[in-house]
């Protein structure tokens, strides 16, 4: 159960090949696999195996589910893969912190987590909490069953498990404000950063211009070489993230343009949000290619300003993602550079 931590120089060998279940996304800190240290170059390229465990020291690790559902590992935690299955990803959190973000989830899909006496299965769209130190299981929005002890109970959003207590268990409110602690809030920035990552790719697929790994293959991965990560782009419509991005399809990313930062600002969406459908992009559900030419802002991201420039880091993206001045990734800092920015 071996694996090979390559050191990858070239984005497009990332992004050739759809990540499977277990892919890491992200490191920040110490983290390992089976005793090898994760890096940045373990992004994209390394996939927790079945029967691996994934752990964090000082540190964090973002790694992929099925497509729009990201695991997030807080410091020191350990997670043990135990199904990459597309139909059946099961994991389980022997200590530690974990965040679970599910932008998209399916009937078909099986996604478990095992934490302690428990196991939770997820069903809908939301965030989950998993403390196994203290026997928590929360749901901030969704909706999971959560098995325990030969019964099983339906966790709605705003309820939490407490698998410490003594007594009848049983589900019992939370406070979600309370709830936002340090952890809580790198993790939605991370989903902020993806669901920018999300317009820059879902951009060339709806212009046909810039770079992409290869053809666009509907709901899925996709890597994007100027945020170091693979996002979740869905074959139609829009996704919301359960911090309150979105995660676009290509053509409403094009319906979008006018509102979603271009001309100033990134914009903090709610799921109540919906976008201006304008131009070929909407109502089309066949395969981008080159479907809209150049009407996508002559095949590019532009705006006077942005999130990702903005206070994050400046460096690598000078005419990239939103136009000149620098960008998301930084030389002397940002989110992937080194010496500052990231998730301050």
């Amino acid at each position: 159960m071996g694996f090979v931590l390559a050191a990858l120089i070239c984005s497009p060998a990332r992004g050739n090949v759809p990540p499977q279940p277990g892919t890491v996304n992200y490191v920040e800190g110490q983290a390992s696999i089976g005793g090898q240290a994760l890096s940045d170059n373990s992004v994209g390229s390394v996939k927790l195996e079945a029967g691996q465990s994934l752990t964090t020291q000082n540190g964090r690790v973002e790694i992929l589910l099925t497509p729009g559902i990201f695991l997030r590992i807080d410091n020191g935690g350990s997670v043990e893969m135990g199904s990459p299955g597309l139909a059946n990803t099961i994991l389980t959190l022997r200590r530690g912190r974990v965040l679970v973000e599910v932008a998209n989830i399916l009937p078909e899909n099986n996604i478990r987590l095992n934490a302690g006496s428990a196991g939770t299965r997820l069903l809908k769209p939301g965030l989950y909490g998993f403390d196994a130190d203290h026997g928590v299981i929360r749901v901030f929005d969704g909706k999971a069953i959560v098995q325990v002890g030969g019964r099983q109970f339906d966790l709605k959003g705003g309820r939490q498990m407490n698998l410490s207590v003594t007594g009848m268990l049983k589900p019992e409110k939370f406070d979600k404000v309370r709830a936002e602690d340090d952890f809580y809030r790198w993790a939605s920035l991370r989903s902020s950063y993806l669901t920018e990552a999300n317009l820059n790719a879902a951009s060339r697929y709806a212009s046909g211009v810039g770079w992409t790994p290869d053809l666009w293959y509907g709901t899925g991965w996709y890597w994007d070489p100027w945020f170091d990560a693979f996002t979740f782009i869905p074959d139609d419509g829009i996704f919301y993230s359960p911090f309150g991005w979105g995660f676009y399809s290509p053509w409403l990313a094009y319906g979008a343009a006018p509102y979603f930062g271009y001309f100033g600002g990134y914009h903090h969406f709610g799921p109540a949000y919906r976008p201006h459908y304008g131009g070929p992009a909407y109502g089309y559900t066949g395969h981008a290619g080159n479907a809209f030419g150049g009407n996508f802002r002559n095949g590019g991201m532009r705006g006077a300003s942005s999130f990702g420039r903005s206070g994050i880091g400046g460096g690598r993206m000078a005419g990239g993602f939103h136009g000149g001045g620098g960008g998301f990734h930084a030389g002397g800092g940002g989110f992937h550079g080194g010496g500052g920015g990231g998730h301050r």
